[in-house]
């Protein structure tokens, strides 16, 4: 597959549905996330923000960059040899999708900043950008918590996934889930 930006989206849908390890749900919610940021810009940009837009813009490409690489870095899992390899490789493959949570954060914050001064015809574009990142920050978080289950990377993406959920509650008025159970090891 070229390089997601690009590809059309119907090429990205195919590749992702075809039977193959990737891409799979870390590009999908660095995609999510990159499509949310998108909004919030559009948004911004019809507020006349053009602050919060330039930034926005700088977390649709950093998103889109997350997808790529995080579109190869499960391979190494697939390949080790044995059991540290595995745990090893794990821990390198985690990277890129507590990166994504974390941009994910960043674009559902920026989203209700935006959301908050944007006339109420872009008002819902905003908040559908925040609800995206704050999807996009829980499926990349819940990759994490499969690949290491425990550690300083886990901490940075559940941190990541808290900061989504409370932004998306701050901008829609929602009060956030209960907290979900740890996936089972």
């Amino acid at each position: 597959m070229a390089g997601l930006s690009k590809e059309p989206l119907e090429a990205f849908l195919a590749a992702v549905a075809a039977g193959t390890p990737a891409p799979g749900g870390g590009s999908s919610a660095a995609v999510a996330a990159g499509l949310a940021a998108a909004l919030v810009e559009m948004a911004a940009r019809l507020a006349s923000s053009d602050g919060a837009a330039d930034q926005a813009g700088a977390l649709r490409a950093r998103a889109l960059r997350l997808a790529e690489e995080e579109m190869s870095s499960y391979a190494p899992v697939l390949e080790a040899r044995d059991e540290h390899e595995r745990e090893l490789a794990l821990a390198a493959a985690s990277e890129p999708p507590a990166m994504i949570a974390e941009t994910a954060a960043e674009v559902a914050e920026l989203g209700v900043e935006v959301a908050a001064s944007a006339s109420p015809s872009v008002r819902g574009d905003a908040l559908t950008g925040v609800v995206l990142a704050e999807a996009a920050a829980s499926a990349a978080f819940r990759l994490v918590e499969i690949n290491v289950g425990s550690g300083p990377v886990l901490k940075r993406a559940r941190e990541a996934e808290l900061r989504a959920v409370n932004a998306r509650a701050t901008g829609t008025g929602r009060p956030p889930p209960p907290p979900h159970a740890p996936i089972p090891r």
